[in-house]
């Protein structure tokens, strides 16, 4: 593996500089996470402090098995692949996770302009493609797309920071990690994720929660939101807010 800086990097580094007086984009909606291949290990570097801008986590990898087993993994969301790579090209690591049944989004890199290659990386099961040298800004806009297209069904999901929640399933994501919530807490918190960032009414979450049940104890809804926020404490992101004598307010915390 190369230490030494190719003009691709070269190119990358510029791109990285001269967004430093842009605004700042928007981040994902909702926790990422990329595995990045390739086998320099400064173009890994940029491209994961660059991601890392839009609060996209990263794993390295410089070769093609190493690769192979990350993306694997059931938490990544996306693979930024070169197509030459030690051990095994990117096109044997495609076709593998394909042949495996993972259909985790690829993003194959090349610095091979030729069209026949951009096709065989597409037949061998990529997503999409990206020749080299590139701007980081084109990358992260790709990533986005497939993002985009390879989760149509999931646009009534409800998400707020690394907090996901599927009304019509039924099931909430903490941290990237499945939690399963009492009726009494989903509602509440499907209350709260309907309104990101605005105070919810104690009134309302009575309502929400409880509908027309009558005898409900003075102290149901203190009860129930000590035990959501319990359940809370794994998430690095969200957090819910009291306001006394008002209701509650469910906020993204911003590091």
């Amino acid at each position: 593996m190369s230490m030494h800086p190719s003009p691709d990097v070269g190119r990358l580094a510029r791109a990285t500089t001269d967004r430093d007086d842009a605004e700042p984009a928007p981040v994902y909606a909702g926790f990422m996470h990329v595995v990045v291949v390739d086998d320099e290990a400064r173009m890994v570097d940029l491209i994961g402090r660059y991601l890392g801008e839009f609060d996209v986590t990263t794993t390295g990898c410089y070769d093609g098995p190493t690769g192979l087993e990350a993306a694997r993994r059931p938490d990544v969301d996306a693979v930024v692949l070169d197509l030459m790579l030690p051990g095994m090209d990117g096109l044997e690591v495609c076709k593998q996770l394909r042949k495996e049944g993972n259909d985790v989004p690829v993003l194959m890199l090349t610095a091979r302009g030729a069209a026949p290659e951009r096709v065989t990386g597409l037949e061998a099961g990529a997503d999409d493609y990206l020749v080299k040298p590139f701007a980081l800004e084109e990358l992260h806009a790709r990533l986005k797309a497939i993002r985009r297209r390879r989760e149509p069904d999931h646009g009534h999901r409800l998400v707020v920071g690394d907090v996901v929640l599927d009304p019509l399933e039924q099931r909430v994501w903490i941290a990237d990690e499945e939690v399963t919530l009492p009726r009494r807490e989903f509602a509440m918190l499907t209350s709260l994720m309907e309104n990101p960032g605005r105070v919810v009414s104690r009134a309302r979450l009575y309502d929400d929660v409880w509908d027309d049940e009558v005898d409900i104890r003075s102290n149901a809804l203190d009860v129930h939101m000590s035990r959501l926020r319990a359940r809370l404490q794994d998430s690095e992101q969200v957090t819910i807010t009291t306001m006394r004598g008002v209701g509650y307010r469910l906020e993204q915390i911003r590091r």
